[in-house]
């Protein structure tokens, strides 16, 4: 994990779900995860995957990732190029998955981030700093276990390493 990511947000609200992260109606591409991240989040946002940049950040409210235990949807997040999802709470397992595949995710007060607001992160110390409008936001810190599991990449190398 790199220990400082730059990019710029991508707004969401709150509630959304791993449907809306990864639609249903995509089941068939699960095992393409190339063409699937194509539709990342497009029931949200129709232009998204258009608009995402690589190291760009995905922030929303309360309760991100909740519904089913969809593991396809932080894969495709990763996929299209996202450095990590900020927002308010997590299900938990959005929050596990993500973790498990190596993506970082950060809760914090999201309430003052605004869509194309620029911004670096600093994982290690639990710090995002919103460059746009001059301010820094602390981030609930991640246990020393799940910034092993990030540095390693995911949780099978933390497994291959640690062995």
């Amino acid at each position: 994990m790199k220990e400082k990511l730059t990019g710029r947000v991508h707004r969401f609200g709150d509630n959304i779900s791993t449907d809306l992260i990864c639609p249903g109606k995509y089941f068939h591409l699960r095992s393409n995860i190339p063409e699937l991240a194509k539709h990342t989040l497009e029931d949200a946002d129709r232009e998204f995957t258009k608009k995402m940049m690589p190291g760009d950040f995905v922030v929303a409210g309360e309760n991100f990732g909740c519904g089913s235990s969809r593991e396809h949807a932080p894969i495709i997040i990763k996929e299209v190029g996202a450095g990590a999802v900020l927002a308010k709470s997590f299900a938990r397992i959005f929050f596990r998955n993500a973790i498990n595949i190596g993506f970082l995710v950060m809760e914090c007060n999201t309430d003052d981030l605004n869509d194309g607001d620029e911004l670096i992160i600093k994982p290690s110390e639990g710090i995002i700093k919103d460059i746009t409008a001059g301010k820094d936001i602390k981030s609930a810190p991640l246990m020393n276990k799940m910034l092993d599991i990030l540095n390693a990449g995911g949780f099978k190398e933390y497994v291959m390493k640690t062995s």
